[in-house]
């Protein structure tokens, strides 16, 4: 597997960086994990890199984005934190990631059985993770088919909220950032919306939502 170079980055589009993340992720899951020299790849990135995606996911240890879309050293920025929340310096390495370094793609990675989220539908307060609990509080508020506990004992009502933070968290993107959302009205980037099954290893891309300018 070849190390990406400017030249082989910007030849992709949005679309045909998305797909190569799904095809990492169908490489993953079958256990067919592509051949890579990543001595040499830390040679080939040594004087500089060029990701084609930047993957925001959660801090849970089994959501690793190298390892889920088997990329490697210089394929994809990485970016997280518990929840897959969007603050101000996640937003900022995003317009990073996009305007200045030229990655093609923005996946919001969201997981089953996600402590964050279940933590979110408890109200648990503790510490600071109380303020990063907060913004996944909206998901839990917009999350309305479920009338009957409502709370983490509840694994249907706690998947529906991890996926319901993955679109408001894409929606937040566009809000708060006039540089990407402009970005995505001339067709430079995508944004689409995943979630990582903890039991299969296979990532579900919601493409009915993707975020994309007209071609």
């Amino acid at each position: 597997m070849r190390t990406l170079t400017r030249e082989l980055r910007d030849a992709l589009t949005p679309q045909m960086a998305l797909d190569v993340l799904r095809k990492g992720n169908e490489r993953f899951v079958n256990n067919l994990k592509a051949n890579r020299n990543l001595l040499q790849q830390v040679n080939d990135t040594s004087d500089g890199q060029h990701p084609m995606a930047i993957v925001l996911s959660c801090i849970d240890s089994r959501t690793s984005a190298e390892l889920i879309f088997d990329q490697g050293l210089g394929d994809i920025f990485s970016c997280r934190i518990a929840g897959n929340v969007l603050n101000d310096d996640i937003l900022g390495s995003m317009e990073f990631a996009c305007k200045v370094a030229g990655a093609k793609a923005i996946v919001v990675l969201g997981h089953t059985r996600c402590g964050a989220v279940k933590g979110a539908c408890d109200g648990v307060r503790l510490g600071n993770l109380t303020s990063l609990l907060e913004k996944i509080e909206e998901a839990v508020e917009l999350e309305t088919e479920t009338l009957n506990e409502r709370n983490s004992s509840n694994s249907e009502f706690v998947e529906r909220v991890a996926e319901l933070n993955v679109m408001l968290v894409k929606r937040q993107i566009m809000e708060w950032s006039p540089l990407l959302a402009e970005m995505v009205a001339n067709s430079e980037i995508a944004i689409v919306g995943g979630m990582y099954d903890v039991e299969s290893g296979a990532v579900s891309f919601y493409d009915e939502h993707m975020l994309i300018g007209a071609a």
